[in-house]
């Protein structure tokens, strides 16, 4: 059988709405019990074993805590391997794209802070609308499509937010 499922190692119920509070506690009572450093009287293969367990939990947190990344998993589990670069078949959310990038540019062109914070707090009520959309359209397994189509838009407006935080920082300088 391979890797356990991420939401197993956490005790928990595959779906999109989870507390990060709670997954955040029961990481840390994980994490301390598969830590290296609790095998380092053991024998080799028991910390190779310790290393490979604190590295799965890591990695299973990591794409947990993350809506997006959290998104993209869920879909994996149901269906086959989804392609991380996709064409976008999604021509309302083109346009909606090249007006935020078309946004973000002049607010760099003028240094706009104000702007870029104004800009920040839409982008994350945007991102919360679609984890809104994904979370309902997760409940219903006939809408797989339409939870890709949502699941592309999050990646978009990750990697918006992190460009933003980047002009940020450039701009903080």
């Amino acid at each position: 059988m391979g890797t356990p499922c991420h939401f197993a190692l956490f005790d928990l119920q595959p779906c999109f709405r989870l507390d990060l509070e709670q997954l955040a506690v029961r990481y840390r009572e994980l994490a301390r019990s598969v830590h290296p450093d609790r095998f380092a009287d053991a024998g080799v293969r028991e910390q190779r074993l310790a290393l490979e367990r604190s590295a799965s939990l890591n990695d299973a947190y990591q794409t947990l805590k993350s809506a997006t990344l959290r998104a993209r998993y869920l879909l994996t589990l149901s269906g086959s391997e989804l392609p991380l670069e996709a064409t976008v078949q999604d021509g309302q959310f083109l346009l909606q794209q090249m007006q935020w990038r078309e946004e973000l540019e002049e607010l760099q062109d003028n240094a706009d802070l104000d702007g870029i914070a104004s800009f920040k707090r839409r982008l994350k009520k945007a991102q919360e609308e679609l984890n809104d959309s994904f979370a309902a359209c997760w409940d219903d397994s006939q809408r797989r499509e339409e939870a890709e189509r949502l699941m592309r838009r999050m990646q978009f407006l990750d990697k918006l937010s992190y460009e933003v935080r980047q002009l940020e920082e450039r701009l903080d300088d």
